[in-house]
């Protein structure tokens, strides 16, 4: 290739002078350096039509073009080029490498930041819907009525309530903050707290407002890890062959939860000897399970369809999907445990607490047709699922628990369905054991049934007069 070069250059050097060709020879030989020498001879100027100082012009110009030559050549053939060039090639590409490097760590420095970044907006955008959720302070009613003033809202001796615990149903002091009126566009509460009567000394028989929830009673633990979540009940309108002082148990701390053991009444529950032990067809979600009028009323796990299996004839009589409702972790309550649809049973029949994505998180009531699981009506109500520990119903109206771990808590919100109106409550309640995942209400006994960290407990309850906005 050099070769074809040099032949190249010193054609056109000789293709440049006139009649080079018939005067000019090309030497080559070596200068004793291992480098090759090219040498021209050109004839003098011996005619008279070849002035001497054109002709010496004409060497001189080949001598400056050989000079030249001869330069290139021993570049080409030395590697002179190569050496003075490739230093700085790999100076400059040293410098490239580094400067990727840096690029690279400059890179997965800023995507970490951005990771924070989001987490942090995250954690803003929650806080925001916690803050959204907290009504705006009151100031307290002219008069104060006479009364037991702990049964009143924001009477609680112990502190007030608010509506949420933080995350974990943890609270930020001992007590719990009162509630205040938050986002009027989402929590359309009135602007002042209705007053609930104290409960009288004579048992009300009939249907009422939620007034008082006294003291828990303990009726067993749980032996075994499976027991530390988990739902018991009785059935208000027991059907033969069961009575209505049959308990009915169910441990959900498992991957299959099918088992519904079966006792004859609270005694031997208490002694642990069930005299009924049942395998259900289908697997059960959760701790949102209710008994009613013989049948065991469940979510199957892992989708929104409802189940009523037969207790008599150990059968699935209906199942329906409840239409648009979240489960498995969409809308569950602030202690999780997948409690997305929660069914209950009051004086006026069964029911569905869950959410759906319409309702953004909001609890939405539903009436249910016991036989076939149908819909019959729903409600949607102002305050979110995720934001209150357990909810229950009675006479229609729906409660919820402020948190499942405070020792002292509230019944803090209640949903009448019969008028479409919230309001705001602070009835003391109390998690004996700070772990509370179930909580129903038996409108036959008048008692909360709860499973409180192992702990099967239940709450008298004392309803007072009915109030109609």
């Amino acid at each position: 290739m050099q070769l074809l070069v040099t032949l190249l250059l010193v054609s056109c050097l000789l293709l440049g002078v006139p009649g080079a060709q018939d005067r000019a020879a090309l030497r080559r030989g070596s200068d004793g350096n291992g480098r090759c020498q090219y040498s021209f001879i050109v004839d003098g100027p011996l005619e008279a039509s070849c002035p001497v100082h054109a002709g010496a012009a004409e060497v001189e110009a080949l001598k400056s073009r050989m000079t030249l030559l001869e330069a290139l050549v021993a570049r080409l053939a030395g590697g002179e080029a190569g050496t003075a060039v490739r230093p700085g090639l790999q100076e400059a590409y040293t410098k490239v490498v580094e400067e990727k490097s840096q690029l690279q760590r400059d890179k997965g420095r800023l995507s970490t930041q951005v990771q924070e970044l989001h987490r942090r907006v995250e954690d803003l955008r929650q806080e925001a819907e916690r803050l959204k959720s907290r009504p705006c302070p009151q100031a307290p009613p002219p008069s104060t009525p006479q009364g037991d003033s702990s049964l009143r809202p924001g009477g609680n001796p112990g502190g007030p309530s608010h509506l949420a615990s933080k995350p974990g149903g943890q609270s930020s002091s001992p007590r719990e903050p009162s509630w205040h009126h938050g986002n009027a566009g989402y929590l359309e509460l009135k602007a002042e707290v209705t007053e609930v009567p104290a409960p009288t000394t004579e048992h009300n028989t009939g249907c009422g407002e939620l007034v008082a929830v006294m003291e828990p009673e303990t009726h067993r633990k749980a032996d075994t890890i499976a027991g530390k979540y988990g739902v018991w009940m009785q059935d208000p309108e027991a059907k033969d062959p069961f009575g209505p002082d049959m308990v009915w148990r169910i441990n959900t701390v498992g991957s299959e939860v099918r088992q519904l053991f079966g006792y004859e009444d609270l005694d031997q529950l208490a002694r642990g000897f069930p005299t009924k032990v049942l395998l259900l067809p289908e697997a059960v979600e959760s701790t949102g399970a209710a008994m009613y009028r013989g049948s065991l009323y469940y979510q199957r796990r892992r989708s929104r369809t409802l189940i009523r299996y037969e207790l008599a004839t150990e059968t699935v009589a209906a199942r329906r999907d409840l239409p648009h409702a979240g489960f498995h972790g969409q809308f569950p309550y602030s202690w999780g445990g997948y409690t997305d649809i929660d069914l209950a049973v009051d004086e006026q029949g069964l029911w569905a607490i869950y959410s759906t994505n319409k309702a953004k998180g909001a609890i939405v009531v539903a009436r249910l047709d016991p036989h076939s699981l149908e819909v019959k009506k729903t409600w949607e109500t102002n305050i979110r699922k995720n934001m209150v520990a357990n909810a229950f119903m009675i006479c229609g109206r729906l409660y919820t628990v402020a948190s499942y771990t405070l020792s002292d808590t509230t019944v803090n919100y209640s949903f009448d369905t019969a008028t479409g109106q919230g309001q705001a409550l602070s009835v003391p309640f109390k998690n004996r054991y700070s772990y509370n995942s179930m909580i129903d209400y038996n409108p036959d006994k008048r008692r909360l049934y709860a499973w409180d960290n192992y702990h099967m407990v239940s709450y008298d309850v004392r309803l007072g007069r009915q109030q109609r906005a």
